[in-house]
């Protein structure tokens, strides 16, 4: 009998390819859409599941001949990842969504779908690998190193890496797209969408103003020396290292340093006074055994930024991250991620100072 597996596909070529590679390689395979309605909201649908995503993912799978399905997480969504989104940039963080929906949707609710399908795995298109050893299951870097997501994957923990396939793991988005090309997947030539997905247009400012309006209040924005220069339009538009939108004339460069949040207060100077070297993260996550001593390893700090050597420090619940060198915009809310060579040991939130 073949083993079943629940492919997560949103129309795009990457999980369409990742459901067709599984079907070569003998799995029975079930498409499921996650799909998040968005009708009471004032603008349009996400394009993770706009009609056009929906009937792209409904082609593929009538191309390969499998059944579909689509699965309404607007709820889930909505308490599980937008609300800590707002909770975040309300709060003077930047928040990273995509690891909170992997955590509790994609891997979380879909993962369980996928079981009452009495399916033994969940794929989906990702690219990151996922290997076995003596001491549980290891997340891995993929092989294309400028699209491995495993920075957005490491809170996936031992019960979930065992029941989860990346098929894209071994391939280069090049050859993906080749693939693609080859299985004469509808969806061949199509753009790869890199928005979140329930922000319209990728304006995160423009939906806090639907949803909170005039609660987002503006405030003092100060020097280094806390004298007044000008006026924020609310922390929440604001991100550590940001330039551009400050609407002040200094003669010079300058770049957000701080954000005050129990002040409502920016914070500016040069761009020299937005790097450091150390930190603290919270709400530590580990693929296998949690560190439990001061250890050297890689660190990166958003997903553009090349992983940096650092010394880490278990202190109580928390990890302090000292970098060997100072590292620019360190930015609260973002998840740092722990890396030994190509290993994803484990990570957390990057903690206020």
């Amino acid at each position: 009998m073949k083993k079943r597996v629940v492919v997560g596909m949103s129309g795009g070529v990457d999980s369409s390819v990742a459901a067709a590679l599984l079907i070569d390689q003998g799995y029975e395979v079930i498409g499921i859409t996650m799909c998040f309605n968005f009708a009471d909201y004032p603008r349009k649908s996400p394009a993770c599941c706009s009609i056009q995503g929906v009937e792209d993912a409904r082609r593929v799978a009538h191309k390969l001949g499998i059944r579909h399905y689509i699965l309404n997480m607007q709820k889930d969504l909505e308490e599980r990842v937008i609300k800590d989104f707002c909770k975040s940039y309300l709060e003077g963080e930047t928040p990273n969504p995509c690891v909170i929906c992997n955590q509790y949707l994609k891997f979380g609710e879909l993962l369980n779908k996928a079981k009452s399908f009495d399916a033994k795995f969940l794929a989906t298109g990702h690219y990151a690998r996922i290997a076995r050893s003596r001491g549980g299951y290891l997340l891995k870097k993929a092989k294309d190193p400028k699209k491995d997501q495993t920075y957005f994957l490491y809170r996936l923990n031992q019960d979930k890496l065992k029941h989860i396939i990346f098929p894209l793991g071994g391939y280069t988005k090049e050859e993906v797209r080749s693939l693609a090309r080859k299985f004469a997947l509808p969806v061949a030539e199509k753009k790869a969408s890199q928005e979140i997905c329930f922000l319209p247009k990728d304006d995160y400012r423009a939906f806090l103003r639907e949803r909170f309006g005039k609660k987002i209040a503006p405030g003092p924005v100060v020097d280094e020396n806390g004298q007044v220069v000008g006026e924020h339009k609310g922390i929440a538009y604001y991100t550590i290292g940001q330039r551009e939108g400050l609407g002040l004339a200094r003669g010079h460069p300058v770049y957000i340093t701080s954000i005050d949040f129990k002040k409502n207060r920016i914070t500016i100077g040069p761009r020299e006074s937005v790097f450091g070297s150390s930190f603290f993260v919270r709400d530590v996550h580990f693929a296998l055994k949690p560190i439990k001593k001061r250890v050297a390893l890689k660190v990166k700090i958003r997903y553009n930024h090349k992983e940096s050597e650092a010394e880490l420090f278990p202190i109580g619940k928390k990890i302090k991250v000292v970098f060997n060198k100072s590292q620019f915009a360190i930015t609260p809310g973002q998840s740092a991620v722990f890396y030994d060579k190509n290993l994803v040991l484990g990570g957390g939130i990057i903690e206020k100072d």
